[in-house]
Order: structure tokens, then sequence, then C-alpha cells
């Protein structure tokens, strides 16, 4: 698969052939437009992981957690740019909240996803929780009602992406890649290489697309 050109994600021929350029290799509604590039993600994602090492001082007794399905690899790359930074080993794991979401109902079955905690477990030490997209604040709800039925903490903290708006509970992101207001009626599609075969942030639906 060829990866997609790294591009502005502004009007004009550039961003077609970006835009292009991935839709063919993700099948994403032609309608989406990029909000962030590949090298947008690398920028971001190394200046979140600065701010990991400066806000928990070095990332001492620091766990990351990743919310499956693109948090994993985002926690990934967060322990990857602080291993590069300071040489600090940061365990990293997953944790799934499927079985502690409140709209099991509304959604129907869902398959269940890995969780696997570092050897040590999460006793005692800074849990990171690690998502692409923060809306609503259900998703991170769940975690927080997972994790009390693994072990405890000594602090919580959570590390996103996008945060797009729109949060119907009180939960407010650590570590914030890009702040992106939104429409209801838009949609916010995170791709990863290691998912997708891509890296972008895409934009759809609401006014004005297109």
């Amino acid at each position: 698969m060829t990866a997609p050109p790294v591009g502005p994600a502004s009007g004009g021929a550039a961003h077609d052939a970006f835009n292009q350029a991935i839709l063919a290799d993700t099948g994403t509604d032609r309608q989406a437009r990029p909000i962030l590039t590949g090298s947008d993600l690398a920028r971001i994602t190394a200046r979140m992981a600065h701010q990991i090492l400066e806000k928990t001082r070095g990332a001492d007794h620091t766990i990351l957690l990743g919310i499956p399905t693109r948090g994993v690899p985002l926690a990934r790359r967060l322990a990857d740019r602080i291993a590069a930074f300071e040489g600090a080993e940061v365990p990293v794991g997953t944790l799934d909240v499927t079985l502690y979401r409140d709209d099991l109902k509304l959604r129907g079955t869902r398959a269940l996803g890995p969780t696997d905690l570092p050897p040590d477990g999460i006793d005692g030490q800074r849990v990171i929780l690690v998502d692409d997209v923060l809306f609503s604040g259900r998703t991170v709800r769940a975690a927080l009602d997972a994790l009390n039925d693994l072990g405890r903490p000594s602090q919580v903290q959570l590390a996103v992406l996008v945060d797009r708006g729109h949060r119907q509970l009180p939960i407010r992101a650590d570590y914030v890649g890009k702040n992106l207001p939104t429409a209801q009626s838009e949609s916010v599609r995170v791709l990863l290489h290691e998912i997708d075969g891509a890296d972008a942030v895409l934009l759809a639906g609401g006014e004005g697309v297109g």
C-alpha cells in the first residue's frame, strides 16, 4: 500500500490530491476533508510527550493505557517519543471498556477488545488513559469504571488526540493534541498507519463540506 502524500490541509489542488490519496486507501467518505496530516500528527504526538514528561516530572511511576481501537497505537507512539526524549521506558497497556459502556443496549452486540495491563499492575501508579477522540465523555467514564475493577492507581489522567467538544459529562482531558470545535452533525475520523495504513484526521458532514 502506498502511503498518502503529506500535504496542506487547505483548499486547492494540494488538498484534493491529499484527500483522494487517503480515500483511495481507506474507503473514507469522499466528502471528508483533512484537518490534520501525517506530519501534523507526528508533531502533535511529540508535543504531547513533552507535556507528559513535564507534568509528571519525567514520567516516573506512570503507565499509558490505550483505549481500543486507536488509543492503543497512540499510547505506544507516546511511549516511543518519551523514550526518545528522556530514555524513560513507560509501560503501555490496553483497556477495553465495552462491558462498562452505558449504551450497550442502544448499540447492540459489540466485540470485546483486549485488556492487557503491565505485569506489575496499576496499583499506586499514575495511569494516563489514551484515546483518539474525546466527544461526549462516556467512553472515558466507562474507562474509569473499568479501572476500579482492576486496581487502585494513585492518579488517573487523560490524553486525547482530538477534543471535539459536546461533552455530556464533566470530563476534561489533561493532554489535548488539537481542540476541534465541531457541529453535532459532523463526524471526526482518526486514521493511523498501524490500523488504517495512513495518518490523518478527517472531518465529514455538516454544512459547507465538499
